[in-house]
Order: C-alpha cells, then structure tokens, then sequence
C-alpha cells in the first residue's frame, strides 16, 4: 500500500522485509528485526536520523505496560522525544508526532484524501498492547496526552538522575585489573543503582535486570563479596573493588 502510494506521488521508496522464526514474543523480536533493519538501511543511505510515527496513545499505552511490569524510573518515562535506535547507538531516533493523538493523525490522512492502514494484528488480543489499547478506548477516564505530558516530566527527572551520577562518576578510580569505588553510606539507592551499572558497563558487562542489580547493592551494602555479570564486587572494606570474575574450570 505504501509502496503504491509512493509510486504515484513520485516519492522515492524502499521495501524492506523481514523473516520471523515462529515462537513466542513474536511483537517485541518483530520490533527488534525492525529497528535493526531500518538502522542498516539508514546506514546504507548515509541518513542522519530514523524518524517514526509514535504518537501520544502510543505513548499512553507504554507507559501502561510499564507500569504493569514495574517499571522504574526509566521505564516509566516512556519513549523519548529524541533517542537512540537501538543495536545502532550512533543512530539517532526522532519521535516528532508523541504530542498527538491516534485521532487526529487519522484526520490528517483522510483530510490527503487517503485511507489510513489497520493492521489486523492491532485486533488480535493476544497481544498485551492491544489489550491495553482496547482498555484505554473503552473508557473516557484516561487522557493520553496527559500520560504524554507525565512521561515528560519523569524523562526530565530521569535526566536529573543521570545529571548526579556524572558527577559522582569522578570517585569511581581505576584501579589494578578493575574499579574501586567508596560511596557515601546515605547516597539514595537509585543513584547508587545507576552508579553500579556504568562500572558495570565500564567493565565490558552487560546491562542487568533491575531485580538482580538491587540484590547486588544490598549485599554490598552489608558489607557483603557478590558477582553480577560477570564482575566480582568485594565491599568487605572501604573502598569497593570491582574487577572481572576468574572464569570456571569445569573440567573434573
């Protein structure tokens, strides 16, 4: 249909497709072949950014789901104005369209004289979104462009995080084979959170969950010797050492 469109007007266009695997969890590994593909193809095209179409009720619904999950900060903020296509760090993503809603967007098409696309899957409720979305549309007691308008104030607290965290990066000393790092006793558990991530990443670890990264602060916290992702952490004395776990020998 779009590549039709296209066609008529003149507007240069490409088809990408994409080959799923069956199994589970079929929208969220969609969503990543996506990105991945569309980040190739701007990379091919030497294209500054990817621009996409997310909208205030797409925003709305995110932070739903998120929330569902318990999210923290971070999640709950929802998609970003301006962020970063993901597997491609370098890329910038741009969302234009988060301050309007699904409706008008609607009417601008048909107002162009054209037919807006439904995908069939956004009727399947075997989707969470789109049972979050059929919730949403079914009572007039939830305004999307107010969760748009909260989702900005959390991105704004959430860099106010990230603000802290640069600056007590500074105390993190590198140290033989690792870190070392001597955090103040009442430093909130969210900012030392964030702190422990980028040593974390800093030694080549990846990202973990926020459940197992909580459970690792508190042992820390105790005084306690924990490896998460790889890192032993050793907080028997000030100040705490970070450095790569030796690797298993499994043989007998």
């Amino acid at each position: 249909m779009v590549a039709a469109l296209c066609a008529a007007r003149g507007i240069p266009h490409d088809t990408l497709t994409l080959a799923l695997a069956k199994g589970s969890a079929v929208q969220e590994r969609a969503r990543i072949a996506r990105y991945g593909a569309l980040g190739q193809w701007c990379a091919d095209n030497h294209l500054a950014a990817l621009v996409t179409a997310h909208h205030a009720d797409d925003q709305a619904e995110t932070i739903i789901m998120r929330l569902n999950r318990g999210a923290g900060l971070r999640g709950l903020a929802g998609m970003r104005p301006r962020a970063t296509v993901p597997e491609t760090p370098d890329l910038p993503l741009l969302r234009p369209l988060l301050g309007w809603r699904r409706a008008d967007l609607t009417a601008v098409v048909e107002s162009a004289g054209l037919t807006a696309a439904h995908d069939p899957s956004n009727r399947d409720a075997a989707f969470e979104r789109v049972r979050i979305r059929a919730a949403l549309t079914s009572s007039d007691a939830f305004a999307p462009n107010g969760f748009s308008a909260s989702a900005t104030h959390l991105a704004e607290a959430d860099h106010a995080l990230e603000w802290a965290v640069d600056q007590l990066w500074s105390d993190v000393k590198d140290a033989d084979e690792g870190f070392t790092w001597n955090p103040a006793p009442s430093l909130p558990p969210v900012i030392a959170l964030r702190v422990l991530e980028r040593i974390l990443a800093a030694s080549g670890s990846g990202v973990p969950r926020g459940p197992d990264l909580a459970r690792w602060l508190a042992t820390l916290r105790s005084g306690g010797v924990a490896t998460l992702g790889g890192i032993k952490a050793d907080a028997r004395r000030a100040p705490w050492r970070f450095t790569r776990a030796p690797r298993r020998n499994n043989k007998a």
